[in-house]
């Protein structure tokens, strides 16, 4: 992890805002494409839509 965690509130709406740096840091950018999914272990994850894709082609399997 290359930048401090941040604290983020859920909104009413259920909506998240996550901070440029975060976004930058993981390749992200406004408007770029994520696939979001539930771990099960209390964790959710996003996943820059393209590599999700191929992680499911692959190895049949989001990891």
């Amino acid at each position: 992890m290359l930048t401090e965690p941040n604290q983020l509130t859920i909104a009413e709406d259920g909506s998240v805002v996550l901070p440029l740096g975060l976004l930058a840091e993981a390749g992200l950018s406004p408007g770029s494409s994520v696939l979001a999914y539930s771990s099960g272990d209390g964790r959710i994850v996003l996943r820059r839509g393209d590599d999700a894709v191929q992680d499911l082609i692959q190895f049949g399997r989001l990891d």
